[in-house]
C-alpha cells in the first residue's frame, strides 16, 4: 500500500536521495532538524523540493480579482467629489458679488434642493456600493466554478474582463445621473457631506498578470567574476531571463489542464528538435488520466514533453559538474573548497582510493535518447502503477528502502520498485544507477572512449551496453533502439534548457 508520508520525511528521503551530508550527518549524530532547517540545507545544495501549498489557490485568485473592484470604486468616488467641489468653489465666488436678499432667495431654494439631492445620491451611491458587492461575489462565484471543472487554477483575464464591463456600466450609470439633477443642487451636499472629510489619494494599481498554473521558480543565477560585479554599473545590470522555471506542484492535474498549459507556453516538439532548446517545466507528477488520450502519438508527445525537461537540467548540472572538474586538475594549488567538492563527489560516483580518472569515466551525461527511451519502456509511456502512485520513470529496484509491491513478482523474489516524492527524484536515481553500478561499466567505458576520441555521445551507440539492465538482455536493447528509432529520439540529443548558456565540452 502506498505510504502517505509527511512533509518532513519527504524532505529527509529527498536528502537521502540527492545524499546532502549535512543533514546526513544530523540524523546519525541524532540531532534534529526543524522543517525549516531541512529546507534552507536543500535550498543551498540546490534540490528541487515539493511544493506545500499553504494557501487556497482559489481564495488568492478571487482576491485578486476583487480587489481592482473595489479600487476602481473608490476612484469613481473620488472623482465624483473632485467635481463636487469644483462646483461648490465656482458658485461660492458668485455668491459673493449677489446682494444679501437674493443670497438668503437662493439659499431657501438650495436648502430644499440640498435635502432632495442627500436623499438622491445616497440611494445612488448605495447602489453603487451594492454593484461593487455583487461584482466581487461575481467574480469569486465564476473562479469557484471553472476551477471545479477543471480541478486547476483558470486564467484571470477573461473574468476581469466580464468584471470590467460591469464596473463601466455603473460609471455610466452614475455619471448620467448626475448631469440629469444638474450640478447646482449636488453642491450643497458635497459641502455638508464630503468637505470635512479627508480623502487619501491612491493610484489605481495596475491589474495582475495571468497567474500561470503552476509556481513560477526564478532561474538559478548565474554568478559574474567579482572583477566583473565591481565594473558592472546599475544601469547596465545584466536583464534577468525571460525564460523562468516552472514548477508543478502536486495538484493531480488532469491532461487536458496539462495540455492546455503547453499551448499557452508555445511547447512544441518540432520547434525543440529545430532550434535544441526546451522550456523547464518541471512536473512534479504525471497526470492521472494520462491513458485516457486515445490518439497515441499525442500521448507519447505529452509523456516526452514532461520528462525532456527533466533529464535536460540533471546532464546541465553533471556538465557543470566536469567543467568544475576540469578547472580543479589544471591548477597546481586548490583551495579547501575545492578539496571539500571533490571528496564530495568522489563519494557521490562511489569512486574508491580518489581515482579521479575514474571519476571523470562516471561523471559523465546520460544520452537524452536513452533516458526518453527507457522512461518510455519502463513506464508505459508514463501510465504504469509504478509512476503515477511512485514518480517511479525507470522501475529501479530495491530490497530495503521505499517501494511498491510488484503484482506479479515471484515467489522467490523479495524486491520492490523504488519510489519517489518527485519525478525529477527517479531521474536523478536514474542517472547515479548508470553511472555507479557494476553492472553498466560496459556502458561507461564506451562512453568515456566516445569522449576521449572526441565522438558525439549519442544513445544509439551506446544502447548495447544495456543489456544488464532487464532480465531480457539483447532483447531488450533491441527494443531501446526500435524506440528511438521510431519516435526520433535522436534528435533530442543536445538539447539544452531555455535559460541555459552554451557549454562547450571538452576532454578532461
Amino acid at each position: 500500500m502506498k505510504k502517505n508520508l509527511s512533509y518532513r520525511d519527504k524532505l529527509i528521503e529527498l536528502a537521502e536521495i540527492y545524499k546532502i551530508s549535512e543533514i546526513q550527518i544530523y540524523e546519525r549524530n541524532k540531532k534534529y532538524l526543524t522543517t525549516g532547517q531541512i529546507e534552507l540545507i536543500l535550498k543551498k545544495n540546490k534540490v528541487p523540493i515539493p511544493t506545500e501549498l499553504k494557501k487556497n489557490i482559489f481564495e488568492i485568485q478571487a482576491k485578486k480579482i476583487s480587489k481592482p473592484i473595489f479600487l476602481t470604486g473608490n476612484k469613481i468616488g473620488d472623482f465624483f467629489s473632485s467635481v463636487l467641489n469644483s462646483i461648490y468653489k465656482f458658485f461660492a465666488s458668485i455668491k459673493k458679488g449677489i446682494i444679501s436678499f437674493l443670497a438668503s432667495i437662493v439659499d431657501s431654494i438650495l436648502g430644499f434642493f440640498s435635502f432632495v439631492a442627500k436623499t438622491i445620491i445616497n440611494i445612488i451611491f448605495g447602489t453603487g456600493r451594492a454593484i461593487v458587492n455583487f461584482c466581487s461575489f461575481v467574480s469569486k462565484t465564476t473562479l469557484n466554478f471553472l476551477n471545479g471543472i477543471y480541478n486547476f487554477d483558470i486564467e484571470t483575464k477573461k473574468v476581469n474582463q466580464l468584471v470590467s464591463v460591469i464596473l463601466i456600466s455603473a460609471f455610466l450609470f452614475l455619471f448620467g445621473v448626475a448631469g440629469y439633477f444638474g450640478k447646482d443642487t449636488l453642491m450643497n451636499f458635497y459641502t455638508e457631506t464630503f468637505q470635512n472629510k479627508k480623502i487619501d489619494e491612491k493610484p489605481i494599481e495596475e491589474k495582475s498578470k495571468n497567474k500561470k498554473l503552476v509556481e513560477e521558480k526564478k532561474a538559478e543565477p548565474k554568478i559574474k567574476p567579482k572583477q566583473e560585479q565591481a565594473q558592472a554599473q546599475p544601469e547596465k545590470q545584466k536583464k534577468t531571463s525571460a525564460v523562468k522555471e516552472f514548477v508543478l506542484p502536486n495538484l493531480n492535474l488532469k491532461t487536458e489542464t496539462v495540455l492546455s498549459l503547453f499551448n499557452d507556453v508555445q511547447y512544441d516538439l518540432r520547434k525543440v528538435r529545430n532550434e535544441k532548446r526546451v522550456k523547464p517545466i518541471y512536473f512534479t507528477q504525471f497526470p492521472k488520466d494520462l491513458d485516457e488520450i486515445k490518439d497515441s502519438k499525442l500521448k507519447k508527445d505529452t509523456f516526452i514533453k514532461i520528462v525532456l525537461p527533466l533529464v535536460v537540467a540533471e546532464n546541465e548540472k553533471i556538465t557543470d559538474d566536469r567543467l568544475k572538474l576540469k578547472k580543479i586538475k589544471s591548477k597546481k594549488i586548490t583551495s579547501d573548497k575545492e578539496k571539500s567538492w571533490l571528496r564530495q563527489k568522489l563519494r557521490e560516483y562511489k569512486v574508491k582510493n580518489s581515482d579521479i580518472k575514474e571519476l571523470e569515466k562516471r561523471m559523465d551525461i546520460i544520452p537524452i535518447s536513452i533516458a526518453l527511451a527507457q522512461a518510455a519502456k519502463e513506464s508505459g509511456w508514463g501510465t504504469s502503477r509504478f509512476a503515477l502512485e511512485g514518480n517511479a520513470i525507470f522501475g529501479q529496484w530495491t530490497w530495503t528502502g521505499q517501494g511498491i509491491e510488484p503484482l506479479d513478482k515471484g515467489k522467490h523474489q523479495g524486491h520492490k520498485i523504488l519510489r519517489f516524492p518527485i519525478l525529477r527524484a527517479s531521474v536523478k536515481a536514474y542517472k547515479n544507477n548508470l553511472n555507479t553500478h557494476k553492472g553498466y561499466s560496459k556502458f561507461r567505458e564506451k562512453r568515456y572512449s566516445l569522449r576521449q576520441r572526441n565522438k558525439p555521445i549519442k544513445g544509439i551507440s551506446l544502447t548495447d551496453t544495456l543489456d544488464n539492465y532487464a532480465q531480457t538482455g539483447k532483447t531488450y536493447t533491441k527494443v531501446l533502439e526500435q524506440i528511438i528509432d521510431q519516435n526520433s529520439l535522436d534528435e533530442f540529443e543536445n538539447v539544452l534548457l531555455s535559460n541555459s548558456v552554451i557549454r562547450k565540452e571538452l576532454n578532461l
